[in-house]
Parts: structure tokens; sequence; C-alpha cells
């Protein structure tokens, strides 16, 4: 009985002298300033150059690095490593009845993009790359590629090459179905 009173005096006097040092206004400033912190702790960037998904490690050819830089090429429009193509998540239009400008019948443009830096090895320019989805019909599943040179965080969400930009679509077209990759002008 005599122990439960000393440690019910010790609990009144630490909590006397918490509240006569501490205010209200400055408990809940603090806690504040706690939450803010944790809910900016996400935005803070993450060094991914040493992650190598899933998809460039099996499409990787035998005996070579899949974290090697990306080596774009100008002839075949249709294949993942055309220069315009660094920095597409999604399948390209030119197999499916489009080209590198123009949805295929059946499908409309949004209206949001995303946009990348890629280097044309032909002439030696690096241009600026308006990356649009076209909308509308079922995903065409018909060269699929995911390449992320150059591309940002979803916080960056006009770098960002992990969004479905179909929402802008127009008549409510808001299925994915494949990506066209315009040249908007030469990066400087």
């Amino acid at each position: 009985m005599l122990g439960n009173f000393r440690f019910d005096a010790m609990v009144e006097r630490l909590s006397r002298r918490v509240a006569g040092r501490t205010s209200r206004r400055g408990a809940i400033g603090r806690i504040g300033t706690v939450l803010a912190g944790a809910a900016i702790v996400p935005l803070l960037p993450v060094d991914r150059r040493g992650r190598v998904s899933r998809a460039n490690a099996a499409s990787a050819p035998e005996g070579t690095d899949p974290r090697a830089k990306w080596v774009p090429q100008d002839n075949d429009v249709q294949s993942c490593d055309y220069w315009r193509h660094c920095s597409i998540d999604g399948n390209i239009c030119d197999c499916s009845g489009g080209s590198l400008t123009n949805c295929p019948p059946g499908t409309k443009l949004a209206t949001a993009s995303w946009v990348a830096s890629c280097y044309n090895p032909t002439d030696g320019q690096s241009y600026l790359i308006a990356y649009r989805d076209c909308c509308g019909a079922n995903v065409s599943g018909r060269c699929p590629c995911l390449n992320t040179e150059g591309e940002l965080p979803v916080y960056r969400p006009e770098f960002a090459n992990d969004i479905i930009w179909c929402f802008g679509a127009e008549d409510d077209a808001m299925t994915y179905h494949c990506t066209i990759s315009p040249i908007v002008g030469k990066a400087s």
C-alpha cells in the first residue's frame, strides 16, 4: 500500500512539473510539427540508380549487365530500344495500327502527357518527346516496353511514366490502349 502511494506521488509531481513548464499551444505545435514532418518523408528523393527491374533483367542478352546504360537505335520503330522510346512505359502504338505520332483507329488521344529528352544516335541531337496515351480500346498488349531513361518519381508527374494519362481523353475513354511518342522540339 505504501508503494502505491509513493508511485502516485511521483507521477503527480512529474505531471505537475511538466504542466508547469509547457503549454497546451506548445504541445499542439510540437505534435503538428511531428505530423507535418512525417507527411513530408515520402516526398524525399530516392536514389534508384542501382536498381534493376525484372523486365530489363529478363530481356538483357546473356552475358550482359542489365544495368548498363540504355543504347538507342534508329532503325526499328517497333523495338523498345528505338531512340524515341527512351522513357516509354506501355505499348508502342506503331505495333497496333497507329504510328509514332497518331493513335490507332478507334482510340482517342489523351490531353495530358509526360515528357523526356531522348538522344537520336543518327544525328547526335537530343529531342524533347511528349509521350501521350491513346485511350478507349482494350490494352493492345503488342510491343510492351518499360524504359526509364530520365524518369523522375511520381511527385514530378510531368516526368513520371508510371501514370495512366487517359483521365483527360474525350468521351470518357479512360481505358489505356497504347502510347505515341511525337517530337516536341530539340532539347537544349
